[in-house]
């Protein structure tokens, strides 16, 4: 896997890592390195050094700094020198880069391949309100897309998924390009009330995607409305069980859930490594299962098909145990 470094004036880089991994998941082989203002050169230097050493990869190297010229870029420049046949350095760096480098990993092994399709994202995450602002030469090479939403007719649901981590690579790349839906839809209580959140999902959906945040009663409304979402492509994204079942019972029509991550917490066991359940979730997939919906077990579409009965008797059974 490509190793990447993000390399920042302060704190910077630290902080982007963070807001990476809110949205994506915590991530392997990418370091932060920061210049303090006790720092020098050589420091970043020592730095950066460290980081790539820690990596699996360390032929393919990935640097995402802050400032063209700058120190982080001027170091990372330095060791680039001796293998510029494989690393390669972005400048300008911004949360959508990093969030296209990370899901562009999942299907490219090149560091310098990955380097030059991020290019157009990060461009295009550079935007402002209003929008007579923008220079007119960036509005005319601004891609056009049409849209069906207020058209009459339903949403048609191409995937509904439950994955505690939300927008993630595996969903922004893997599931967005099986499904082809035009709007992600995360349908959480909690995310709609936190707006850093929300905005940091409608930065990472995927080129030509919009994505959305609602709670789980403005989703059921959406559901039966039939004038104003005709030819719009949903994919739903649901952080546990509780929320897809309150929708289901609300009116939003599904057939099937894709069970694809849910993370560990105090009181949970893990029936598998991906799945971790407690007495409510078990009792949450059978109600369900009840109403009819069934069920997609697996991370990604590539992913061999699991048994959720299986999953929550072995789950049923741990929580026995400990009792």
């Amino acid at each position: 896997m490509v190793g990447i470094i993000l390399a920042s004036h302060g704190e910077f880089a630290e902080g982007i890592l963070q807001s990476g991994a809110m949205i994506f998941g915590e991530q392997e082989n990418v370091k932060a390195i920061t210049l303090m203002p006790s720092e020098g050169p050589e420091d970043v230097k020592a730095k950066m050094q460290t980081a790539i050493a820690s990596f699996d990869d360390q032929d393919e190297v990935l640097f995402l700094v802050d400032l063209w010229g700058g120190t982080p870029f001027n170091q990372a420049s330095s060791l680039f020198e001796e293998h510029k046949d494989n690393w390669a350095i972005v400048a300008g760096l911004n949360l959508p880069m990093v969030i296209e480098a990370y899901a562009s990993r999942l299907s490219m092994t090149s560091a310098q391949e990955i380097a030059a399709h991020i290019i157009e994202t990060a461009k295009e995450g550079v935007k402002v309100k209003p929008e007579e602002l923008e220079p007119k030469e960036t509005k005319a090479a601004a891609p056009v897309h049409t849209s069906n939403a207020g058209a009459p007719g339903k949403m048609k649901y191409v995937l509904a998924r439950i994955d505690s981590r939300l927008l993630h690579g595996q969903v922004a790349t893997s599931w967005t390009k099986t499904t082809g839906p035009n709007r992600i839809i995360v349908v959480s209580d909690t995310v709609a009330k936190d707006e850093l959140r929300k905005k940091l999902i409608q930065q990472a959906a995927p080129p030509g995607v919009k994505a959305h945040v609602v709670p789980v009663e403005q989703m059921i409304k959406i559901a039966k409305d039939d004038q104003h979402f005709g030819g719009q492509k949903a994919l739903l994204l649901f952080e546990n069980p509780q929320d897809v079942l309150r929708a289901v019972e609300g009116g939003v029509p599904l057939e099937t859930i894709n069970v694809g991550s849910m993370a560990h917490s105090i009181g949970k066991v893990q029936p598998n490594k991906v799945l971790a359940l407690d007495q409510n979730d078990i009792d949450t997939f059978k109600k369900l299962k009840e109403t009819g919906i069934s069920f997609d077990v697996r991370k990604v579409p590539s992913d061999s098909k699991g048994n959720m009965d299986s999953v929550i008797k072995r789950a049923q059974e741990e929580l026995n145990k400990q009792k």
